[in-house]
């Protein structure tokens, strides 16, 4: 069946007929345009793919340009073409519906991979070529020398007949003869050309082995060498060729005369430093962007002894605010002035600056006192931010955060020296932006730490890393176990036993915290409900509450009240025998919404406890609303009870807060007990329960239950 005609594939089939009629007729084929037009689709599919993949591959926009060679557009105009197509339309008839301003951005990185295809395969093309005419050469050499000795006329056929230039010189190198296409190349006077002497064609760009082969040849050590030449014409002009010099020798093989090939290749080689700059700069700034700041890099990374390097790796603070607010093109234009500042500021010998994509640059200096050069090179670059850029009759105001990496050359590779420079930056910018900040190997350490132990969390979940460690909750006024909290911990395979305290943080970032949490819940009440037999069986009084912490992204998850319920029916567990924990500064400003799923455990009989009270401000007028039993009160309000006498105005506090909370019909657990003395203080005042050191360290589950049977013994 037929793709419909306003389909994806419909779509596709239209850019693909847009683009067939641009680039038509400049393309060298015997194919009519419809025929030409089915060779584009693929092609067009390649682009639409390499569009949409979700991550960019450049191997698809190569191919394309490639391809374009296959099919003989080898003009420069067909590329130049092309990619007013890919720009215009690319996006339009195959961006899909991702977001615009991706698909903007991806659409150039096609767009750079296309023209270094097309410039990769016309390079393979022009050397196919050339291997073709040093053959050529090499026949003319033997045809020539077999015209010299056997017809004069047949010699004249093909010298003058060449389509490539040709010239005859003596040992001496004085230009003996030379043909109308050699002429043509040196301006078209022969008078240009003959008599003149092979050594006056020097030029700055000859490599310096150039002259080299030329001597070997006339001394007889060699019988040709082929070489790309540069050659001054009389306008003052460069002429660029493919130049194959060979020996002719006499009947006795004695060298006699040197016989010259020349290709022009000026155009050629202009089309490949034009691809090679739109395939090197950024097309909005003009700026170097990635791929040459990288070369440039590796180059400074790659010096001798002595060399030293500093990058500044810049990010706008809130441009995302600026194209949201102004629209793209506003945008567009502030990186354009942005990108003007900055190249302004990096003038010096062995300094650059880049784009590397969005509003995000770099400014790299070379030499031997770096570490002074990159300190002033970055104050330039925030000077030069400073002042407000005019945008649409609007003054903005830019702000940029820096992070600076500087340091001998030849330690490490460019990749390590920029994620180490991307880490500073965001150093700077969650120290508030508008800074620079220089590169600290512990930091940067801890933050691919970190992005380790994220990357590696859902495997670990998955392999079963993950345990739980349970700390008594004692009753202040008999000393029994009423129950314990449990605290998952992360058994990394190479950095141990890790808290919850590094990786819950990171749970929550990558949204692994609700399964995370829906696993401790399923393994808290499978464990209390095995307390709770066990503990029956010994001679207790009652069953185990265990307690289970819940971050506030597992509140607004709307699976969280029927996952309770299902798991508190499966393991068997009333629940009267489970306590949610969430914390204070959580629970701050919560509207009913966020209120409804907490209420309906509570009203289940599942308790809900406030965890960390008094360390959010919160009005305490608004725990009437909250559907909350217990209290748990921060350890900062009485860390000052662990001596003897207590801080008077902690106990105050702590009074009035056991006071409120009873009143309310609310219990009040304290936490981080760690003396005798506190606890004591503790029971003076009213609390009811408390956990920390003084009762137990969090532990395995035997642990509770052998402190709950002594319990019931006693």
């Amino acid at each position: 069946m037929s793709a419909e005609p306003d389909g994806p594939e419909g779509r596709l089939r239209r850019f693909a007929t847009i683009w067939s009629r641009a680039i038509f007729p400049v393309t060298a084929t015997s194919l009519t345009r419809p025929e030409f037009e089915q060779q584009l689709v693929p092609l067009a599919r390649r682009l639409r793919d390499a569009l949409q993949e979700r991550v960019f591959d450049a191997k698809q926009g190569q191919a394309v340009g490639a391809a374009l060679i296959d099919t003989h557009c080898t003009d420069p105009e067909a590329l130049s073409r092309t990619l007013d197509c890919v720009d215009a339309y690319l996006v339009l008839y195959c961006g899909g519906d991702g977001p615009r301003e991706e698909l903007r951005a991806r659409s150039a990185r096609v767009q750079h991979a296309v023209a270094a295809g097309f410039a990769q395969a016309l390079r393979e093309r022009t050397l196919a070529e050339q291997e073709a005419i040093s053959r050529a050469a090499l026949s003319a050499r033997s045809a020539v020398a077999e015209a010299l000795h056997a017809s004069e006329a047949r010699f004249r056929a093909v010298f003058h007949g060449a389509a490539i230039g040709i010239g005859i010189a003596d040992l001496d190198g004085t230009i003996l003869e030379v043909n109308d296409a050699l002429i043509r190349m040196f301006g078209g006077l022969e008078s240009n050309v003959r008599g003149r002497n092979a050594a006056e064609w020097t030029h700055p760009d000859d490599s310096p082995h150039v002259w080299k082969l030329y001597e070997e040849l006339v001394r007889g050590e060699r019988e040709h060498y082929r070489v790309e030449k540069a050659f001054y014409r009389p306008d003052g002009t460069v002429l660029w060729t493919n130049l194959t010099v060979s020996l002719l020798r006499d009947a006795d093989g004695l060298p006699q005369y040197q016989l010259a090939l020349m290709e022009d290749t000026t155009e050629r080689r202009l089309l490949n430093l034009r691809l090679r700059y739109e395939a090197t700069h950024d097309a909005l700034t003009g700026l170097p962007n990635r791929t040459l700041f990288f070369e440039r890099l590796e180059k400074a990374l790659a010096a001798g002894d002595g060399a030293r390097f500093g990058l500044c790796y810049l990010d706008l603070d809130g441009f995302k605010t600026v194209n949201d607010s102004l629209g793209h093109a506003a945008g567009d234009r502030l990186l354009v002035e942005v990108a003007d500042r900055l190249q302004s500021c990096a003038t010096a010998p062995g300094e650059m600056v880049a784009r590397l994509g969005g509003d995000e640059f770099v400014a790299l200096t070379t030499g031997t006192d770096t570490e002074t050069e990159v300190d002033e090179l970055a104050g330039r670059i925030m000077n030069a931010l400073a002042a407000p850029i005019r945008v649409e009759g609007r003054e903005l105001t830019v702000r940029g955060s820096i992070g600076i990496v500087e340091g001998p050359a030849g330690e490490r590779g460019a990749a390590d020296v920029l994620r180490s420079a991307d880490i500073t930056m965001y150093r700077a910018k969650s120290a508030g932006g508008n800074r620079y900040e220089l590169a600290d190997p512990e930091a940067d350490a801890r933050a691919i730490t970190r992005h380790g132990l994220t990357t590696a969390l859902p495997a670990a979940l998955e392999r079963g890393e993950f345990f739980i460690e349970y700390q008594p909750l004692v009753h202040l006024g008999d000393g029994s176990v009423r129950g314990a909290e449990a605290l998952v911990r992360w058994l990394h395979p190479q950095h141990g036993v890790i808290g919850p305290d590094r990786f819950i943080p990171l749970a929550e970032h990558t949204g692994l915290i609700v399964p995370l949490g829906r696993w401790v819940l399923e393994e808290s009440v499978r464990q209390a409900r095995l307390w709770e037999g066990r503990v029956l069986d010994g001679g207790a009084t009652g069953p185990l509450r265990v307690n289970v912490n819940l971050s506030p992204m597992q509140l607004t998850h709307p699976g969280l009240v029927s996952d309770t319920v299902d798991i508190l029916e499966r393991e068997g567990l009333e629940p009267g025998g489970l306590c949610l924990e969430v914390t204070e500064s959580a629970l701050i400003g919560a509207d009913d919404d966020l209120l409804k799923p907490l209420r309906r455990l509570a009203e289940m009989g599942v308790d809900i406890a406030l965890d960390d009270f008094g360390t959010g401000y919160s009005n305490l007028a608004n725990l009437r609303r909250l559907p909350v039993s217990v209290l748990k009160l921060d350890r900062s309000f009485t860390q000052s009870m662990q001596h003897f006498p207590a801080d008077p105005v902690d106990l105050k506090i702590v009074e009035g807060i056991v006071s409120l909370a009873h009143s309310l019909d609310l219990a009040v657990t304290v936490e981080g007990v760690e003396t005798g003395a506190q606890a004591d203080q503790l029971r003076e005042l009213g609390c009811d329960t408390a956990q920390g050191w003084y009762y137990a360290r969090p532990g395995p589950p035997d642990q509770l239950h052998e402190l709950a049977l002594a319990d019931a013994i006693s």
